[in-house]
């Protein structure tokens, strides 16, 4: 059974931290072939936000303030196609809102996947720019 869990990273495992970057770097690092550092600094400063079943995080996305603004990131899904994107962004949005009383997120988008962000309500807000080598747009939404 899965189930939704949001934490602040000092209130995460041992483990459930090693599964989210463990996830993370499955898709973005191995299936995505880029060569990045994933730990960036700001997993601290995140509320992390999954859907498993305790043992294995099918999707998970992070939420954090930085320079006055409130961003999503490091949204990752192990399955595509099943809904699993729509519903960890929906609560990403919510704990935006509710954590950090966001009126509007910032998001660094994978240029591809620009329209599943769309149908979240972003829109974008910059022309296509390269991080990490990966065309990205920056996105936002307001709440």
């Amino acid at each position: 059974m899965t189930e939704l869990f949001v934490r602040h990273y000092s209130e995460l495992t041992a483990d459930e931290l090693y599964e989210l970057l463990r996830l993370r770097a499955e898709v973005f690092v191995v299936e995505q072939d880029c060569a990045y550092l994933d730990p960036d600094g700001r997993d601290k400063l995140a509320f992390h936000v999954w859907i498993g079943d305790g043992e294995c995080a099918a999707a998970c996305l992070r939420v954090y303030e930085e320079d006055g603004a409130v961003r999503i990131g490091r949204v990752v899904t192990r399955e595509r196609r099943r809904g699993l994107g729509a519903q960890i962004m929906a609560a990403g949005v919510r704990v935006a809102r509710e954590k950090f009383g966001a009126k509007e997120i910032l998001i660094s988008a994978q240029e591809y996947a620009r329209p599943f962000y769309e149908k979240c309500g972003f829109t974008a807000y910059t022309g296509p720019y390269l991080e990490d080598g990966i065309p990205h747009v920056g996105m936002r939404r307001s709440i």
